[in-house]
């Protein structure tokens, strides 16, 4: 699988094939356990920033829509990766008597700086019913920190909200799948949020700019890429697929000044959400023994990210009639910066 492709997901299609590097499915070389553990720590900061990127944004104001009044947002979200989760320490990873091992302690993670390490896989297979020591190198793909924008993971979202009876609004996100490139990559997305306006159960409150409002959102994104057949280093891949699904889930109190021309809001809330990274096909590693080269049939790891924090968000909105610009900041496990404009009518 193409480092791009990896790419292609965490920035939700906002970077392309700029850094079409292979390398790092070579670590299913290693055993599954081992191959799972360096793999996992490869992509943490990066499914993990994702996730946070994806459960921001969903609001600007308090305030709902009146019956029917809807908006139409465009905005972007991006998490900061902080310069603690740029590495990973190869020892944590991948503890005491791994079948992958490396000279160097640290290495690049996703999110990080754009440096290849080199490991070595030491195994021991059958050969002809006799046990047989077999080794075999690889260089894991360094990061591609140098290819965000401002060292964040981004997330553009459009999205598009409604007003309903009781104090009600709903909000919705869609990408339709769509088929990019030449490689069988596809990638879908849809989101779903809910917001109801209590200022009314603080009595005397709705009688000034002061709104509060509680909100549930969901998001899911799947992408699907087929690598087909291909050889990098000592691994050979046929039929191969890859499968990336997240799920993300924000729970927010929010609170919002409006005023003609501009308007304060904030929140304070939980956000979750988990991801999942499976590859499917035949893979075949190429050893070395003292016999010769060896053969291995190997079985790729299938991958659970997960990341949930507390979260703290302040951000204010211009209006310009029924045109907004706004932008926020939240404090959260990956600190994110949200901004877009919105079309609001009613």
């Amino acid at each position: 699988m193409k480092k791009s492709i990896l790419i292609f997901i965490a920035v939700f299609t906002m970077i392309t094939s700029s850094k079409a590097q292979d390398g790092f499915e070579q670590a299913i070389l290693g055993s599954t356990k081992d191959a799972g553990n360096l793999i996992q720590a490869y992509f943490n900061p990066g499914m993990e920033g994702l996730i946070n990127s994806m459960n921001s944004g969903w609001y600007h104001t308090a305030k709902v829509h009146k019956k029917f009044g809807f908006d139409i947002t465009i905005g972007i979200n991006a998490s900061f990766i902080p310069s603690d989760k740029e590495t990973f320490n190869i020892q944590n990873a991948l503890g005491a008597g791994s079948s992958i091992t490396s000279t160097s302690t640290s290495a690049a993670t996703f999110a990080g700086p754009d440096t290849p390490t080199t490991f070595t896989v030491t195994r021991t297979i059958d050969v002809g019913g006799a046990n047989q020591q077999v080794t075999a190198n690889f260089e894991l793909p360094g990061g591609i920190i140098g290819d965000l924008p401002l060292k964040a993971v981004p997330a553009p979202a459009v999205q598009v909200g409604l007003g309903l009876p009781y104090k009600f609004e709903v909000m919705a996100r869609f990408f339709p799948e769509t088929k990019f490139g030449d490689d069988g990559a596809k990638v879908s997305m849809y989101g779903i949020g809910l917001k109801k306006e209590i200022t009314s159960w603080f009595g005397p409150l709705d009688k000034l700019p002061l709104h509060v409002s509680l909100l549930a959102a969901y998001s899911n994104l799947d992408v699907n890429y087929g690598f087909g057949n291909e050889t990098t280093g000592s691994l050979e891949v046929r039929n191969g697929i890859g499968e990336f699904g997240l799920s993300a889930f924000s729970f927010q109190a929010i609170a919002s000044l409006n005023f003609p021309f501009i308007n304060i809001f904030g929140g304070l809330g939980y956000n979750s959400g988990n991801a999942d990274l499976r590859m499917s096909g035949t893979f075949i590693g190429s050893f070395t023994s003292l016999g010769g080269e060896q053969k291995v049939a190997l079985t790729p790891p299938s991958l659970k990210f997960n990341s949930s924090s507390f979260n703290t968000t302040i951000g204010a909105r211009v209006s310009l009639g029924f045109f907004k610009i706004f932008g926020s900041y939240s404090l959260q496990e990956y600190n994110t910066v949200n901004a877009g404009i919105a079309f609001s009518f009613r």
